[in-house]
Parts: structure tokens; C-alpha cells; sequence
């Protein structure tokens, strides 16, 4: 059986391996970037966070969360973890169940992939982007930029979603499903750095907090998280802002809230720094939350309150104290927009799922034709679950038979 796969990121080079196994396929996998794997070297900071153990249909989002079920079963975590130890690659689990290359490196994953592409019935074609596909009497005829045609048994999609543009991301995957009969829902970014008010953040850049998190718009609470913020020159990023962006690109008039000392009461705050104040009367207002928070951090929650920074603490009074000791608690900072799919992780919306068996990822709507990773409508949180995804459903969509 000659199978087309299009799109040679991670579920692309999965169901190209997963359907060479059978050695009676002859496997063409097509990509339109001059390498394979582009997006997979930048995931996790160039590390690659290549799945989570916790993977779990709870920690995915789209329309219908569950589709993701049967293909995290067939192809859990073990099985995709032993999928690469076949292919010599090592692994180490890390806090959150976190797992990355040994190497630390994510080339080592990239490379591993492309050494079991290079078998005798797997043809790899990059440079070739497929601008169109037909339904023929005897399978589909795809079409290359330069007019050359290409025909197959059996198609898989897998051209990934439309985030991270600079590394390849694009609506080609939705545009050869649409032209098949299928259906998109909206696109919108998600696991992407949020744009908030620049007043307070400006100077903090580079500055990371360990935050509970809360984003509302006007007073409903969207997200609640806890976990790593990182704040930049536009706003914030870090993992907890990634899960919670999901919430924060598909409502108008959010405010993330920051509970910067969430493992510590308010009114034990106020005594520490009272005790401050009266062992360190000549210490200036700036150097009140040293010790406590980041030194940026906290010289910016005391000039957020009004006060000097060169105010001598003897000088401070009880009202200007209580506000600083509740800005820790309730740092406020409304949402003006993200970063966009450029700077996106992960695409949220995709191909609809349910004209899809979750079984097979086989297609309701025509026979022979397969889908697997980003282009459909499902998106996980941060932490390896998108690359789970990916991995597991190439794997399920590549080893159909028949």
C-alpha cells in the first residue's frame, strides 16, 4: 500500500515510522521546510519536553476533549517512551513528570527520528509543499508548488497547526482538509506570552516569581494556576501564564491577578516587615521586601503603592504598609492582548474531531483519508502533553491497516 503522509514534524515522522514498520507499505512523506523536525528543536527552550506521564484526556481542550482518549490509551506515555528507546534514545523524568532527551538537547530527539526515516520504504520529500489534494477512484492525487503530482492509497495529514509561524507554522493542513469536505473551527493562539499593561512590568524584565494566579474579566474568574511567571518588556510569559493563556485569548477585559507570596498569610508579611522597620530603621522604603521577593520585584510593588523609593522606613506609616503588604497578595495587571500565533506554542481550534474516529483518526467523511496532531482541534496544556499528543496520534494514524 503506498501511504502519503504530509507534514514531517513530530506526529508526521511518528505515522511515517509507524506505517514502515509493515513492510509491505511504501511510506512518501512530504515537507514543505528544507529539514524535518524544525518546530520539535525550539520545544521546552531548545530542550524538548517530549511527554508528560501524567498525560490524561484532562489536560487536553477543543470541542470534545475525550477524542483524545483512544489514542493516549493505544499509545500511552510507556509506549511512547519505549516507541524512542527503540530508536536509542534516553530520557529523564523530571518534576511534573516532565520528560526530556538525557542529552538535554532536543536534536537528540530530532535525530533519532530521522535516522528511522532513512529505510528502504520511506521516501522523504522536503522542500515540497502540497497546495492540493483530490479523491480519486483509487485513493488521492496531491499536487507540489512546482505542478508535481504524487499519488497514494492512503493520505495523513499532519502539517501541525498555525502557531510558531517563524518555525514553520501555517494553515496549510486546515486549507487540504477543507477542500476535502471537512470542517475548521476558530483559531486562536494558546500556551502564548500575555500583553498586559506596560506601566508596571517595564522594569522588571527577566524578573521570575513563583505566583498563585487568578485571571477575571469583570469579576468572573476564568483560570486559576500556580507556578512560574516570568515577567518581559510587553507583560508576562513562563509556564503558569501558558496554561492560563488559553482562558486569556478568548475573553475581552481580562486582569490576571498575582498572589506573589501565596504560601505565606497576609498579616504574617505585615509583622516581618514592622519587625523590619524597627530592627533597620535606617533603611530606605526600597529595601523593605529584600529577602522577601525579587529585589526589582519588590521595589516595584512599593513604588506601585506611592511610595519613594528613598523614603526612610521611619517615615513610613501604617496605611502605606498595609497597601504594600496587600499589593504582594493581589498584584493586578490587566490583560491588553498575547503575543500572537507567532509567538504561540500551540494552536487552539483546529479541524473539526468528531467528523473523525477517535479509533483510528480515520476520516467520516472520506475513506482512506487520516489526520494526526495540531491540525485537529485539540490543544493540551504545558508541561509535553501537545508533544504526547502528537507522538500518539502519529503512532495510531500510521499503524492502521488495510
Amino acid at each position: 500500500m503506498k501511504i502519503a503522509i504530509v507534514g514531517a514534524g513530530a506526529s508526521g515522522m511518528a505515522a511515517a515510522i509507524a506505517a514502515a514498520s509493515s513492510g509491505t507499505n511504501e511510506v512518501l512523506l512530504l515537507e514543505r521546510q528544507a529539514r524535518v523536525g524544525r518546530k520539535l528543536l525550539a520545544t521546552g527552550n531548545g530542550r524538548c519536553n517530549l511527554t508528560n506521564w501524567q498525560a490524561g484526556p484532562e489536560h487536553y481542550h477543543g470541542s470534545f476533549p475525550d477524542f483524545v482518549r483512544p489514542a493516549l490509551e493505544a499509545f500511552p506515555v510507556a509506549s511512547v517512551l519505549d516507541f524512542f528507546k527503540a530508536l536509542g534514545l534516553y530520557t529523564v523524568t523530571e518534576d511534573g513528570g516532565r520528560v526530556y532527551p538525557y542529552s538535554d538537547q532536543a536534536n537528540s530527539v530530532v535525530d533519532v527520528l530521522r535516522f528511522a526515516l532513512a529505510r528502504k520504504n520511506i521516501t522523504l520529500r522536503t522542500g515540497t509543499e502540497i497546495v492540493g489534494v483530490k479523491k480519486t477512484p483509487h485513493g488521492f492525487q496531491l499536487k507540489d508548488q512546482s505542478g508535481e503530482c504524487f499519488e497514494a492509497d492512503r493520505l495523513i495529514i499532519a502539517c501541525g497547526g498555525a502557531a510558531g509561524t517563524k518555525l514553520g507554522g501555517g494553515l496549510s493542513g486546515y486549507q487540504l482538509l477543507r477542500s476535502l469536505g471537512h470542517h475548521c473551527t476558530k483559531l486562536y493562539p494558546s500556551l502564548v506570552q500575555l500583553r498586559t499593561d506596560p506601566a508596571l512590568v517595564r522594569g522588571l524584565k527577566g524578573v521570575r516569581a513563583n505566583a498563585a494566579l487568578k485571571l477575571t474579566v469583570r469579576d468572573a474568574i476564568l483560570a486559576v494556576g500556580r507556578g512560574e511567571v516570568q515577567f518581559t518588556d510587553y507583560g508576562v510569559s513562563g509556564p503558569a501564564i501558558f496554561d492560563l493563556s488559553r482562558a486569556a485569548t478568548t475573553a475581552e477585559d481580562t486582569v490576571l491577578h498575582l498572589d506573589l507570596l501565596p504560601d505565606y498569610r497576609e498579616e504574617d508579611l505585615l509583622s516581618a516587615l514592622c519587625i523590619r522597620m524597627s530592627r533597620f530603621p535606617g533603611l530606605e522604603a526600597g529595601d523593605l521586601l529584600t529577602g522577601i521577593l525579587h529585589n526589582r520585584l519588590g521595589r516595584m510593588v512599593v513604588s506601585a503603592c506611592g511610595v519613594s523609593q528613598g523614603m526612610p522606613l521611619t517615615e513610613l506609616r501604617w496605611p502605606q504598609l498595609t497597601q504594600i503588604a496587600a499589593l504582594c497578595h493581589e498584584l493586578s495587571l490587566p490583560i491588553t492582548g498575547n503575543m500572537g500565533m507567532e509567538g504561540a506554542q500551540v494552536t487552539a481550534g483546529g479541524i473539526v474531531t468528531m467528523e473523525f474516529d477517535p479509533d483510528t483518526l480515520q476520516s467520516r467523511i472520506v475513506p482512506g483519508l487520516y489526520a494526526a496532531g495540531e491540525v485537529l482541534d485539540v490543544d493540551g496544556d504545558c508541561g509535553g502533553f501537545n508533544l504526547q499528543w502528537a507522538w500518539a496520534s502519529g503512532l495510531l494514524a500510521g499503524s492502521q491497516k488495510g
